[in-house]
């Protein structure tokens, strides 16, 4: 009788866990959709949490953007988050800041809870391709549209 309740605990904390990453304040499968919305693709290259540094996670992703694309505007809660251009012109406006075109080389910083207004690709004709560097908190959510 104690495994059929163990087990029967066990179960429905998976299903509760489920239910929360799939509806709610988490909202990884919000992140996963909209990184993987026509038009852009995201590529983790790399994951490692910090434990020597509250249990952060250091976050690495190319995006890569089709000419025209962009996002809703966004915040990342819980991220320090750096972007890196490899390729292409990218368009970004951070809180009340100027709105920006950067080039390969050229870097962009969003402290947590920025409000990110524009991202997008600044090319009609060619893709963009960029490094985001993310230092997070993995109890906060990844991204909040606005």
């Amino acid at each position: 009788m104690k495994n059929i309740v163990s087990h029967g605990i066990a179960a429905g904390g998976a299903a509760l866990a489920t239910y929360l990453v799939a509806t709610g304040p988490f909202e990884i499968a919000t992140w996963r959709a909209r990184a993987q919305a026509p038009g852009q693709k995201s590529t983790e290259l790399f994951t490692q949490v910090m434990d020597d540094v509250l249990g952060r996670k250091l976050t690495v992703r190319l995006i890569e953007r089709d000419p025209g694309n962009a996002s809703p505007a966004h915040r990342h809660p819980g991220s320090h988050t750096v972007g890196y251009i490899l390729e292409g012109l990218y368009e970004v406006k951070i809180n009340d800041g100027p709105l920006r075109t950067l080039k390969p080389g050229e870097v962009f910083y969003e402290a947590p809870n920025a409000l990110h207004t524009v991202s997008r690709n600044a090319s009609a004709t060619q893709p963009v391709k960029y490094l985001v560097i993310q230092v997070s908190d993995p109890t906060k959510p990844a991204t909040v549209p606005e």
